[in-house]
């Protein structure tokens, strides 16, 4: 006979275990991977002056924000789970929801988690020595180790994520302090804002602030546990802002940081800005020991990944849009532990096949279409359904959906001008998942027709 387990489960039959204080551990764990540590250079080149790339960072961090607030109502007034696949469902039909789950598991989650793993390998391969199989063995193995944890239970893959984001967000703190208090970066800083507003500086404060928006990509995931959050009406709003006004923080006072370290001018032209920083304030060897926290970074941010995007696929197999197997739940550890493997297993594919890369480039921006469209979803069941409890309204209202629906489109209306091939070919790809929902609701009306 097997023991009762002592924690609530919903009607997905997974166990209520986290609090306020896991979501938002999960939103920094799985939004700081290896960006922070890397683009800000890219960011203050495309800026073209201090002033314009600190008040991108702010004003990406806002957005972000403006977001976090819209889901917030969501998630305590639906707090069931899957999260914005399941705000998508409800408020523009199971097809639009089917687009996002089969291309968030075909590319977007898997191929995140593919780039994230390979990216480890080589991290690890710089501290030691490592050839191109080595480097493919260690990204399969933390694929296998990620997927091991989290199918073990989902209160010990937070507690593990936990740790690790309180490492890394330790050793950003370092930097933020540090670095501002022993570089002298400070006496290259010339004119921080540019002579004149003109079309170049505003196009690149554009460019500047889709790569910005890119490094806070990620906080969304954290609506997909929404349905394992204990008490969500509170616990949930709560932790997902909390989540976000501490990555504002974080990213902008790093970026001071850097910025002191390195000079305006050395900060442009850097790719590894983290490494470089600590190298001029502390010496080679500090910067080669970077690597170990920036490893920590990725390898969180492929376990956050992983914990939170196969819920949506355990809730898709749960309305009868997916296989039917990945909305098992185990019966020891009350995790959706089929739809844990199949996504990683998938990952592993991609890691091995190196073919992310390409899927990625193509398609991941039109994830921002459904962010934008769970930004809509406030707005619409605020019309449909007026008298819904919602313990937490979105301040601003209608105002931040509004603003933050609008950057959603900036993001893929500029990638579709700056790259029109590329965008034709990533929506294409994403519109290709119509033809395979048909399919899947044309086999589920055979099974459930009585026989003759």
């Amino acid at each position: 006979m097997t023991r009762s387990s002592p924690e609530p489960r919903v009607a997905s039959g997974l166990r209520r275990t986290l609090t306020a204080r896991d979501v938002a551990v999960i939103t920094v764990g799985t939004v700081i991977g290896s960006g922070i540590f890397l683009t800000p250079g890219g960011v203050l080149r495309n800026s073209g002056s201090v002033g314009v790339s600190m008040l991108v960072w702010v004003g990406g961090g806002l957005l972000t924000l403006l977001g976090a607030l819209s889901y917030a109502e969501l998630g305590c007034s639906r707090p069931g789970a899957g999260g914005l696949y399941a705000y998508i469902r409800d408020a523009f039909g199971p097809a639009a929801a089917f687009t996002f789950g089969w291309t968030l598991f075909v590319v977007i989650a898997s191929g995140s988690v593919a780039t994230l793993a390979v990216a480890a390998g080589d991290n690890l391969g710089a501290v030691m020595p490592l050839g191109p199989v080595g480097r493919k063995i260690v990204a399969l193995t933390i694929i296998g180790g990620i997927a091991a944890m989290n199918v073990r239970g989902t209160r010990g893959s937070a507690n593990a994520l936990g740790v690790a984001t309180a490492l890394k967000v330790g050793v950003l703190a370092i930097l933020i302090v540090a670095l501002p208090l022993m570089g002298t970066g400070w006496q290259q800083v010339g004119a921080v804002w540019p002579a004149q507003v003109t079309g170049p500086v505003l196009s690149g404060g554009l460019v500047a602030m889709v790569s910005v928006l890119w490094a806070y990509e990620g906080w969304q995931y954290a609506t997909f546990v929404g349905g394992e959050v204990i008490d969500p009406q509170r616990n949930f709003p709560l932790g997902l802002v909390l989540g976000t006004g501490l990555l504002l923080a974080i990213y902008v006072l790093v970026n001071v940081g850097y910025l002191a370290a390195l000079g305006p001018d050395r900060l442009a032209q850097s790719s590894a800005v983290a490494s470089e920083s600590v190298g001029a304030v502390f010496g080679p060897v500090a910067a080669r020991l970077v690597a170990i926290p920036v490893l920590v970074s990725i390898i969180s941010a492929a376990h956050g990944l992983t914990l939170t995007a196969a819920r949506v696929f355990h809730s898709m197999a749960a309305d009868g849009a997916f296989f039917a197997r990945l909305g098992d739940v185990h019966p020891r550890f009350g995790t959706p532990a089929t739809s844990i493997i199949a996504l990683s297993a998938w990952s592993a594919i991609l890691a091995l096949s190196g073919t992310f890369d390409t899927l990625l480039t193509y398609v991941v921006f039109v994830s921002w279409i459904f962010y934008g469209l769970g930004g809509a979803c406030v707005l619409v069941f605020r019309v449909r359904e007026p008298d819904l409890p919602r313990p937490m309204k979105v301040p601003g209202y209608p105002l931040t959906p509004i603003l933050f629906v609008l950057s959603a489109l900036v993001i893929v209306v500029n990638t579709m001008i700056d790259n029109p091939q590329r965008a034709l070919i990533g929506i294409a790809a994403t519109l290709s998942a119509l033809p395979v929902h048909a399919v899947w609701v044309r086999r589920a009306r055979r099974s459930r027709a009585p026989a003759a």
